[in-house]
């Protein structure tokens, strides 16, 4: 049986602002500090220990993984990271807060925006300064997105599933995967055959371990989240609020 560990990075400072982030690289807040660190002492406690881990290239999944890896002292292993596992990207919506955007076009528009399978937000201009063309850190890398549909996100992160995850797996790597809320779930997608309107409805929460048990053709025997049933409730409950014009602040 073959292991895989998901983690959606900690709260960060735009998940506590409820802003749209995408691809904007905003750090943890203070809470996301300390789910990090949780993931990882409750891993720690239920002994489970990684080969290699693999996250994106965006600060707060980097940050989540480094404090994991503390916590359960395994900060030797060999970390890759990889542009494909960056969130999906929120174009023009980016920086925008979630509560009065869905004020101003509706929750029904943005609900298609955050979790339409097909729908792209409107696109960044070439020259905005959030364009991925003016970062460094995605120097030589062709076709970068200025927007994206979880389509999207789904074709590149099963491309990377194929080049860099699988093979890992089938060498019995036991592998750990830090990244964000829509890559992970473009994965959750074609783990477990969700869809589109299953997709559409479900919720990954901050900091809480996702395990997935494979057989030896990578397919899903079982999986579960590392977490008390309440806890969980509560946690998913709050990221399927985030932008609703109804939602406290």
């Amino acid at each position: 049986m073959k292991e895989l560990v998901l983690i959606r990075h900690g709260q960060s400072i735009w998940n506590l602002e409820n802003r749209f982030t995408g691809w904007v690289d905003v750090d943890l807040s203070d809470r996301g500090l300390r789910e990090a660190r949780d993931a990882g002492k409750t891993m720690l406690a239920k002994g489970y220990r990684f080969d290699v881990a693999m996250t994106s290239l965006l600060k707060r999944s980097i940050r989540t993984l480094w404090l994991i890896l503390d916590e359960m002292d395994q900060m030797h292993l060999p970390v890759k990271t990889d542009w494909r596992l960056n969130e999906r990207h929120y174009g023009a919506l980016q920086g925008l807060d979630k509560k009065e955007t869905a004020l101003r076009h509706g929750d029904d528009q943005v609900l298609k925006w955050r979790r339409g399978y097909a729908i792209r937000p409107p696109a960044l201009e070439a020259d905005d300064p959030q364009h991925p063309s003016q970062d460094p850190k995605y120097s030589g890398i062709a076709r970068l997105p200025d927007t994206e549909s979880l389509a999207d996100t789904l074709e590149r992160v099963t491309k990377w599933w194929e080049e860099r995850l699988a093979p890992e797996l089938k060498a019995d790597r036991r592998v750990l995967v830090v990244a964000h809320g829509n890559s992970l779930r473009a994965m959750v997608k074609f783990l477990q055959g969700l869809s589109e309107d299953e997709i559409m409805q479900y919720n990954i929460p901050t900091g809480i371990p996702l395990v997935f048990r494979l057989n030896d053709a990578l397919e899903v025997v079982d999986h579960e989240y590392l977490a008390d049933e309440a806890a969980l409730s509560a946690a998913v409950s709050e990221v399927k609020n985030q932008a609703s014009s109804q939602s406290e602040r």
